[in-house]
């Protein structure tokens, strides 16, 4: 997936807000369409997003397996027929469209789940110049290979120790995992100013990435997450979207 930005980092760090900021920035910089992957069980990208998602991933994966078992898919595979139920699920809005993973429903592994998303991103991902994958804690996501192509992985973090200890440990485990990127790039969210934190100063040295950006805690951002306000109502001149802006002009040249 040429244009495939995929974010990950442990719960709580920010990854569905620097999902949505780089979705707004994307857009902002005439790198739309976009398509939005919701691929965390537990995020609310489209919140953050100001959509409403109603059919997810799983719980299309359950209507597929009823329908056939009563018979009402004849003359379609049931492939087709998740396709075409993935297909109706996409939440579209002006600049991007929005598909979530949601929860597995029912008995089932969920491995299964990651299969379907698997086949159906290789498919929409063709009528987007980007698509950004706001993803579950850690990289197992990635590891199935839901992408097969990233242009970037973007690991986030927080500015504490052991925020920036576990950036590390992801980053060892991508290569463990043969994670494949074009390039890799580091934010460590909520750090007390605009530079890295005195512990952050080897990331780029250790990652042999030039892309390591800190990202100051912002109030504003802070209040519309809590009041559930979108990302696209954020003033162009926020403090947090111009710097992700400008961090993706140099990191997309």
């Amino acid at each position: 997936m040429k244009g495939t930005i995929a974010v990950t980092g442990k719960g709580g760090v920010g990854k569905t807000t620097i999902s949505s900021l780089i979705i707004r920035s994307l857009i902002d910089s005439s790198r739309g369409p976009v398509l939005a992957v919701d691929a965390d069980p537990n995020s609310c990208l489209d919140v953050a997003l100001g959509v409403t998602v109603v059919n997810t991933i799983g719980k299309i994966r359950e209507e597929a397996r009823e329908t056939a078992a009563k018979g009402m898919g004849a003359g379609i595979s049931k492939q087709q027929l998740l396709q075409l139920r993935i297909a109706e699920s996409l939440v579209e809005h002006d600049g991007f469209d929005l598909i979530a993973m949601g929860r597995p429903e029912g008995a089932g592994c969920y491995c299964y789940a990651n299969n379907v998303l698997k086949e159906a991103l290789g498919a929409l991902a063709l009528n987007y110049r980007s698509v950004v994958l706001d993803n579950e804690a850690g990289l197992e996501n990635l590891s199935r290979r839901i992408a097969q192509e990233l242009a970037v992985l973007v690991l986030v973090g927080d500015a504490t120790v052991n925020g920036i200890e576990t950036v590390k440990r992801l980053y060892a485990l991508a290569k463990e995992m043969e994670v494949g990127y074009e390039k890799l790039a580091v934010i460590i969210n909520r750090s007390k100013g605009n530079e890295l934190p005195q512990r952050a100063a080897d990331l780029s040295s250790l990652f042999s990435t030039p892309h390591v950006l800190a990202l100051p805690y912002d109030p504003q951002i802070g209040e519309f997450s809590e009041s559930g306000r979108k990302v696209f109502d954020l003033p162009a001149d926020n403090p947090s979207l111009v710097r992700i802006g400008d961090f993706l002009s140099v990191l997309l040249r």
